[in-house]
C-alpha cells in the first residue's frame, strides 16, 4: 500500500495537471471563439438597428432639427433597449437616448466614429466614460448626396455576453474535471504494473550514483525490463572500475599540481581557463575557483600575459619569455608556454607555466650594477694615477713644483682607492659575521654611542659651522655592538654634514617606541627625490654622481649602515622632501638575544 500511495502522488498529479492544462487551453479557446462569435453577431445586430434608426431621422437634417433628432433617439432607444447616438461630422452630439447631448463631450476622437467616416462602418468594445460601463459600439455614416451629414451609433452593454460566456466556461470545466478523474484512474491502473520494477531499478541506480555499488535487484517483469536491469548491472561494474582508476589518477595529478611551486595554467583554444594551481593564483592574485571557465582577459588585466597566451595558442613549439606582472615593473615572471594535445594529436589548448623571477632578476641587476659601479669607481682613480705617473716619467719629475703637485693628486686618488677597498672589506666583514657567527650584542647606553659618533665627526661639523642638536635620555639602553652602531651613526652624520648648507642644523635624537629603540638623523639640506629612495641603500648608488664624488664619498656608506642595522635585527627607513632635507631612522628591537 505504501508503494501504491507513493505512485499515486507521483503519477496522478502529473496526469491531472496535463488534463487541467489541456482543459484550460480548450476552455480559453472555446471562450474566445464564442466571445468572438457573440461580438460579430452583436456588431451585425447593432449595425441593423443603426440603419433602421437612420431611416427614421433622415428627414430631420434639412433643415437640422436637433430637438427632433434627440426625441426620436430617446424614443427609439427605449423601444429597442439600445443606446442610440447621432453625431455630426464635426464630432458634436445632437441626439442620444440616454443623456442630454448638450452636456456630452465632442465625439470626434471616438474610434468607431473615425472608422465610420473612413471605411463606412466602425465598431469598438470599450468603456463608456459617460455611463461608466463597458459597451459595444457600432457606428454607420448617414450620407446624403456625395457627403456624410451625420454618424448614427448604436451600442449595448457587454454584460449579457459575459454572463453567457461564464455559464459555458463552467460547464466545460465541470466536464473537464470528470475527464481528468477518469484519466487519472486509467493511468494509475496501466502504469502500476510497468513502474514497479522500474522503481526498483531507479533506486538501485540512485545508490550507484551515490557511490554505493550494490548487487542488482531481483526484478520480475517483461523481457525488455529484465534486459535493461542486466545491462545496467554490467555498466555498473565497468563504471566502478573506471571511477576507481580515474579517482586514483586524479588524486595523483592533484597532488602533483598543487605541490608545484611554479604557477601552472591550463587553457582551451579560446583562452578560457580550464584549471590553475594555487601558485598561479598567487602570482596572478585571483581566486582559482572563480577563474575556472572564464577568459584569461577577464581574470587578469595584463596585456603582456594576454599576448603571451595568444602566441602560445598559435605556436607549434614551446615559447619562453619574461613577463612583467605588475604595473610598476617590479614583478617579473618567466613564462613557458606549450600547446596541449589530446591522444589523437589534435590541439585542445595550451599550458602556461609561470615562475616568479622577480627576486632573481633583481639580484642579477644588483650584481650587474655592482660590478659596473665598482669597476668604474676603481678605474677612475687608477686611470688618473697612471696618467700622472706617465707625465712624471716623461720629464715632469725634473720640475720639483709640478712633481709635488702631481704626487699630491696621485696620493689623493690612492687615498680614494684605499677608502673604497676599506669600505668594501668592512661591508664584506659585516655580512659574513651576521650570516655565519653573528655579532656580539652587549647592553650599552645609546647616548654614549651618539656622543662618540659626534666626536668622530667634530672636524667636518666645525669646518661647515653646522649646529648639532641632540636629544637622548641617559636611561635609554639597548643590546648592540657599540663599534658597529657608532660606525652606522657616523656614516649618517657624515652624509648629513656633506649635504647640509654651511651654518645649517642637524638633529640627532634617540627614543624608545614600544619594543624598539629609534635613532634618527635629520638634516635640512637639499633633500632626495622620491624616485631615488627605493635604491638609496644599494652599493655605489648615487643620487648625484658628480656631487658625490666631489664631496669625497665612496658610494658605500649607506649600504654599510643598512647591513649594520640588519645585523642587529632592525631596519632603516628614510623620509625626504626635495629642497627641504632628509630624515634617516634606525629601528632596533629592544629585547634581543646576543648571538656569538
Amino acid at each position: 500500500m505504501a508503494l501504491q500511495r507513493r505512485l499515486f502522488w507521483q503519477l496522478f498529479p502529473s496526469y491531472l495537471l496535463i488534463t487541467l492544462v489541456s482543459l484550460l487551453a480548450v476552455t480559453w479557446y472555446t471562450s474566445s471563439a464564442i466571445k468572438q462569435f457573440y461580438i460579430e453577431q452583436t456588431i451585425s445586430d447593432l449595425e441593423a438597428r443603426a440603419r433602421l434608426f437612420e431611416e427614421q431621422i433622415s428627414g430631420k437634417f434639412d433643415p437640422l432639427d436637433i430637438n427632433g433628432i434627440d426625441q426620436l433617439a430617446k424614443k427609439s432607444g427605449m423601444q429597442a433597449l439600445t443606446r442610440l447616438t447621432v453625431i455630426l461630422p464635426s464630432g458634436r452630439v445632437v441626439g442620444d437616448s440616454h443623456r442630454d447631448p448638450a452636456h456630452m463631450d465632442n465625439h470626434a476622437d471616438r474610434p468607431e466614429f473615425l472608422d465610420a467616416l473612413k471605411v463606412n462602418r466602425g465598431a469598438s468594445l470599450r468603456h463608456s466614460i459617460t455611463l461608466k460601463k463597458d459597451f459595444m459600439y457600432v457606428a454607420v455614416p448617414m450620407e446624403k448626396g456625395s457627403g456624410t451629414i451625420a454618424v448614427v451609433r448604436a451600442s449595448i452593454p457587454t454584460s449579457a455576453i459575459d454572463s453567457a460566456l461564464k455559464s459555458i466556461q463552467f460547464k466545460v470545466l465541470l466536464a473537464g474535471l470528470m475527464i481528468a478523474l477518469f484519466a487519472a484512474i486509467v493511468s494509475l491502473l496501466v502504469s502500476r504494473r510497468i513502474t514497479r520494477p522500474m522503481e526498483q531499478i531507479k533506486h538501485w541506480a540512485e545508490t550507484i550514483a551515490g557511490g554505493y555499488f550494490l548487487p542488482k535487484p531481483s526484478v520480475r517483469s517483461s523481457e525488455e525490463v529484465e534486459g535493461l536491469c542486466e545491462s545496467l548491472s554490467r555498466m555498473a561494474d565497468d563504471l566502478r572500475l573506471r571511477i576507481e582508476q580515474a579517482s586514483r589518477q586524479r588524486n595523483e595529478m592533484k597532488a602533483v599540481f598543487s605541490s608545484m611551486i611554479e604557477g601552472v595554467i591550463a587553457l582551451d583554444m579560446e583562452g578560457h581557463i580550464l584549471d590553475m594551481n594555487q601558485a598561479a593564483a598567487g602570482i596572478l592574485k585571483c581566486d582559482p575557483a572563480a577563474a575556472r571557465g572564464r577568459g584569461i582577459r577577464e581574470v587578469v588585466r595584463n596585456t603582456a600575459l594576454h599576448k603571451f597566451v595568444e602566441e602560445t595558442l598559435l605556436a607549434r613549439d614551446s615559447i619562453e619569455r619574461d613577463i612583467p606582472i605588475n604595473t610598476d615593473g617590479e614583478g617579473l615572471v618567466n613564462g613557458h608556454g606549450t600547446i596541449l594535445r589530446e591522444e589523437g594529436g589534435q590541439q585542445i589548448g595550451a599550458l602556461v607555466v609561470l615562475n616568479d623571477v622577480t627576486r632573481l632578476r633583481r639580484l642579477e641587476n644588483i650584481r650587474r650594477d655592482f660590478v659596473s659601479n665598482v669597476s668604474h669607481e676603481i678605474k677612475t682613480p687608477i686611470t688618473a694615477i697612471k696618467g700622472f705617473v706617465e707625465t712624471l716619467r716623461d720629464g715632469a719629475v725634473n720640475n720639483p713644483e709640478d712633481a709635488a703637485r702631481f704626487l699630491g693628486i696621485i696620493e689623493k686618488h690612492v687615498d680614494r682607492l684605499e677608502a673604497i677597498i676599506e669600505d668594501l672589506l668592512n661591508l664584506s666583514k659585516i655580512e659574513q659575521e651576521s650570516e655565519k657567527e653573528g655579532i656580539l650584542l652587549v647592553e650599552s647606553r645609546i647616548n654614549d654611542i651618539l656622543q662618540n659618533a659626534l666626536q668622530v665627526c667634530h672636524v667636518a661639523v666645525a669646518d661647515k659651522d653646522i649646529k648639532i642638536e641632540t636629544s637622548c635620555a641617559d636611561s635609554i639602553e639597548a643590546k648592540v655592538d657599540p663599534t658597529l652602531l657608532e660606525q652606522a651613526i657616523v656614516n649618517l652624520l657624515d652624509n648629513a654634514v656633506k649635504y647640509s648648507d654651511d651654518g645649517g642644523t642637524i638633529r640627532l635624537q634617540a627614543a624608545n617606541e614600544k619594543d624598539f629603540t629609534v635613532i634618527s638623523v635629520q638634516d635640512h639640506g637639499c633633500g632626495i627625490a622620491q624616485k631615488h629612495l627605493p635604491r638609496l641603500f644599494e652599493r655605489f648608488y648615487r643620487v648625484d654622481k658628480a656631487r658625490s664624488r666631489q664631496l669625497g664619498g665612496t658610494g658605500l656608506g649607506l649600504a654599510i649602515v643598512k647591513h649594520i642595522v640588519q645585523a642587529h635585527g632592525g631596519d632603516i627607513t628614510v623620509e625626504s622632501t626635495l629642497g627641504k632635507g632628509s630624515t634617516f631612522s634606525i629601528r632596533l628591537p629592544v629585547n634581543q638575544v646576543s648571538v656569538i
